[in-house]
């Protein structure tokens, strides 16, 4: 019985590193050559893993797109920090949360994804639902962190704050990947005083 623990942990770390190696690998094609034109033949032979393994694993290239995308939201969002945030009530802590949508510098690797991520949103549903899903958990724990600042404003005030976070953070995205040349850090500063006057307005 020990003997057995023994193999079905090892078989379990196995097929960890295996997936975790896929989608490391995965993802670098779909940033150097985008999902579009990166099939399964490729991902496997740059992987070293057969094609029925990886069929085994994902459903399809889109089932790997969205564990990748899981992957980063779960990285990036740091959802238990908003959390622990809420709980203790504590507000500079809320703030620098939020703020941090727009104060983030995302690597060039994570730029490029996010690209061809959209260019995919309007050509593939799948993709586009996998967007969306994002998209509403992202736009979820905003609010939360926003009604937790500001529990006396309405959720249609918040919303319009929501929406604004996304278009200052994906706006500030799309100029470092066309002028990278250009400093950001005066823009990126711009851009949270812009945030914070607007949450301070919520209060008036």
């Amino acid at each position: 019985m020990k003997d057995d623990t023994i193999m079905d942990r090892s078989r379990a770390a196995r097929s960890v590193a295996r997936r975790e190696h896929l989608l490391d690998t995965a993802r670098k094609l779909f940033v150097e050559q985008g999902f579009h034109r990166t099939g399964m033949a490729q991902i496997a032979l740059a992987s070293g893993i057969k094609v029925g393994q990886i069929y085994r694993d994902f459903e399809n290239k889109e089932a790997i797109i969205a564990a990748i995308c899981e992957i980063n939201l779960l990285a990036w969002l740091e959802e238990d920090k908003l959390e622990a945030a809420v709980a203790a009530r504590d507000t500079a802590a809320i703030r620098a949360w939020i703020e941090r949508f727009c104060l983030d510098e995302p690597t060039l690797e994570d730029r490029r994804l996010m690209a061809e991520l959209l260019a995919e949103v309007g050509r593939n549903p799948i993709i586009a639902a996998i967007n969306q899903k994002t998209d509403d958990r992202v736009r979820l724990r905003l609010d939360e962190a926003l009604e937790s600042l500001l529990p006396g404003v309405s959720r249609e005030r918040r919303s319009l704050v929501v929406d604004l976070i996304f278009l200052l953070s994906w706006g500030m995205m799309a100029m470092m990947e066309l002028s990278p040349d250009k400093k950001h850090a005066p823009v990126r500063d711009h851009i949270v005083s812009v945030l914070r006057k607007e949450l301070a307005a919520l209060n008036d």
